[in-house]
């Protein structure tokens, strides 16, 4: 089993056993649901709130690195915290799930699925949909210029044309001020 994969399995173990909903984000979900792309980390969305913080604290195993500060600084402004492996400098990026409509409507839709059949290994990963929504606002977020980003929207549209929700793309592409990057990136994706 690779690094990333080694502490994806670990990382679910840690939260199962704090009782923490999480879910796969990112460029590993965007490859899930879409075209291969390496990556260096592991996006994680977790919902905790403050008392969850000392059994989440309590179940990192000694091999891991958590600052505890960290953890209850990203808890109370729902921002981020790493968890990382310093034997393989691996590191997994909690981002703390935000209390808007969309936040709490893509963690609701989050799923499990099989990341590695040879590691036996299952998470909770965000929908196609939503990797698409939410990539598109990371890259208007950073001024339209993450070729990894739209490659990433691009790859999941072509994989899974035919097989999206459009009405729900549509109606939260607009609520997120992106409905000109979907229509952009549909554009592209089908050519």
């Amino acid at each position: 089993m690779n690094e990333a994969l080694s502490l994806m399995a670990e990382l679910r173990r840690v939260l199962d056993h704090a009782r923490i909903p999480f879910c796969l984000g990112g460029s590993w979900a965007s490859t899930l649901h879409g075209q291969p792309r390496q990556t260096l980390d592991i996006d994680l969305i977790v919902e905790m709130k403050e008392p969850d913080i000392a059994p989440l604290l309590a179940a990192v195993p000694s091999n891991l690195y958590v600052s505890a500060g960290a953890v209850r600084e990203a808890v109370a402004s729902h921002r981020s915290f790493n968890i990382i492996d310093p034997a393989t400098g691996m590191k997994a990026d909690c981002f703390v799930r935000g209390e808007a409509p969309f936040d709490l409507e893509e963690f609701a839709r989050r799923r499990v699925r099989q990341i590695s059949a040879q590691a036996g290994l299952s998470v909770p990963v965000k929908s196609p949909e939503d990797s698409i929504l939410r990539k598109l606002s990371w890259y208007r977020d950073g001024g339209c210029v993450s070729e990894h980003q739209w490659r990433d929207v691009l790859g999941v549209l072509a994989v899974n044309a035919g097989g999206l929700d459009a009405a729900y793309l549509d109606r939260w592409a607009a609520e997120l001020e992106i409905a000109d990057l979907l229509e952009r990136a549909r554009g592209e994706s089908s050519r």
